[in-house]
């Protein structure tokens, strides 16, 4: 009778070796939010169009979601530190063109070229950390870990941002990246193991051209519909992007070498939490579009301020996470799952009554990055469980697709619905936005009506957040 082996359990090098790959993922999620701060200070020295503004704040996140299952499954055939550690000097270099940009087009290019650095950075870091830790409890505080640097990089870009602004030129929030790629550069080799698929075969070239075009056309109509509203153009790339989506999909079913292995995606074990972490994902990111208008307009603040203020919300991310991985050993990570959505959910039902003040808004706030923290950490473990190792960063790369897709579509189908609410909330003959609301006088009653017209449309976007975290917890109760 043969014994069941007991998976090796990970030693110093491995976890060394987590604290190098946390550094990448850090610095992609900050590059996202730091331009928040230095949007000002960019555009006063570059003096960019409207068209080259959108394209230096959106270029990064399109090529970024874009290249996603590309980057993953070539790091699958050519190796998965090979390709980190070169989108590592990429990334570095594209850094130093951005923080010395002369002109807007300059600044576009770097802008481009740190996207697809940065698509090799996720995919590579999930599937190394899939590779060098066998033991299901000790890959679960990885990836918890791995979740927490990202969420990590997104409020400290405002907050670092803002601190080297008051002292230094706006090219310094790129520079802060520099010394972090050459450090992973220099650690990489001696503490990351070298992790590929064995006879891979040719790589699907066709394949991955019509993911590109697809991810990029959903990607971008949705945005455009997040910042202009519906029109033509928007409708016409999400519909182009769908249709180059089926191309793709059965490309895929021909193809000898896939890109990626549809079989694996129509199984319950991975498409299941892929949705949950795509309406995870929806929920977080598509009301952080009310939060900072919260903080920022309504409130008055600066954005290192309002980083601030929103501290609490990430402080909690751990602790989501350390009992999400406490608690998944012992009543499985389904039921975590369970529970974290349905914290969630309790947190956007507490946003939907209007805030006493900016201390409730916060703590609610607070409840539902407890409970999603523990989603995506347990979530993504178990994406890349169902998947065989050899697939590991083709399964990486999809669970970071699905989180991109949720935060657009959550940025763009929440944007549109509050600002249809804000719009029938506010007098007929008003066409304040907002914006030009808050600088009224205080106690203006086209000030006021704004602000109450904003509550209310927040109310109603955080009782749809509340109803898909439900409704996600819902799914999985009945699929285990």
């Amino acid at each position: 009778m043969l014994e069941e082996t007991t998976p090796a359990k990970a030693g110093p090098r491995e976890w060394a070796g987590l604290a190098v790959l946390l550094l990448p993922c850090v610095l992609a999620s900050m590059d996202m939010s730091v331009m928040f701060v230095a949007m000002p200070s960019l555009t006063a020295d570059l003096e960019p169009s409207g068209s080259q503004l959108l394209w230096i704040m959106d270029s990064y996140g399109f090529l970024l979601a874009g290249l996603l299952i590309t980057m993953g499954t070539l790091g699958d055939r050519i190796g998965r530190r090979r390709l980190l550690l070169a989108g590592a000097a990429a990334f570095g270099g594209a850094s130093v063109l951005a923080a010395f940009a002369a002109t807007p087009t300059t600044l576009i290019v770097a802008r481009m070229l740190l996207g697809i650095a940065g698509a090799t950075l996720a995919p590579s870091t999930l599937a190394l950390i899939r590779g060098m830790f066998h033991d299901a409890r000790q890959r679960a505080t990885a990836v918890g870990l791995w979740t927490a640097g990202f969420a990590g990089g997104a409020v400290l870009g405002p907050i670092i941002g803002g601190l080297l602004l008051q002292h230094f030129h706006w090219g310094s929030v790129f520079l802060i990246n520099v010394p972090v790629m050459v450090l992973l550069l220099a650690l990489g080799p001696l503490l990351l193991p070298e992790h590929r698929t064995p006879a891979a075969g040719r790589f699907d070239l066709l394949g991955a051209v019509l993911s590109i075009v697809s991810v990029l056309g959903i990607v971008y109509g949705v945005k455009q519909i997040a910042a202009h509203g519906f029109d033509w153009l928007s409708i016409a790339s999400c519909v182009a992007g769908l249709a180059v989506g089926v191309a793709f999909v059965r490309r895929q079913r021909t193809a000898a070498r896939p890109l990626i292995d549809l079989a694996l995606v129509r199984s319950r074990a991975f498409a299941v939490p892929l949705l949950i972490d795509l309406l995870a994902t929806f929920a977080l990111v598509g009301f952080n579009l009310f939060t900072w208008q919260y903080l920022q307009v309504v409130r008055g603040m600066s954005p290192l301020e309002s980083a601030l203020w929103s501290l609490p919300t990430f402080a909690v991310m751990p602790v989501g996470i350390g009992v999400a991985a406490t608690l998944a050993a012992r009543i499985g990570k389904p039921r975590v799952m369970t529970i974290g959505l349905l914290v969630a959910a309790a947190g956007f039902g507490l946003l939907t009554l209007p805030p006493p003040g900016i201390g409730y808004f916060i703590a609610a706030l607070t409840v539902v990055s407890l409970g999603i923290a523990g989603v995506a950490a347990v979530v993504t473990d178990v994406i890349l469980s169902a998947a065989p190792p050899e697939r590991a960063g083709m399964a990486s790369a999809m669970a970071e697709t699905s989180a991109e897709f949720g935060g657009a579509m959550g940025i763009a189908l929440l944007g549109s619905i509050g600002a249809a609410v804000y719009r029938a909330a506010m007098p007929s003959d008003s066409g304040k936005t907002l914006e030009s609301a808050a600088k009224l006088p205080p106690g203006d009653t086209l000030r006021e009506a704004a602000f109450a017209a904003f509550s209310t449309e927040t109310q109603v976007a955080a009782a749809v957040c509340a109803a898909l975290t439900a409704g996600a917890a819902l799914v999985i109760a009945r699929t285990r």
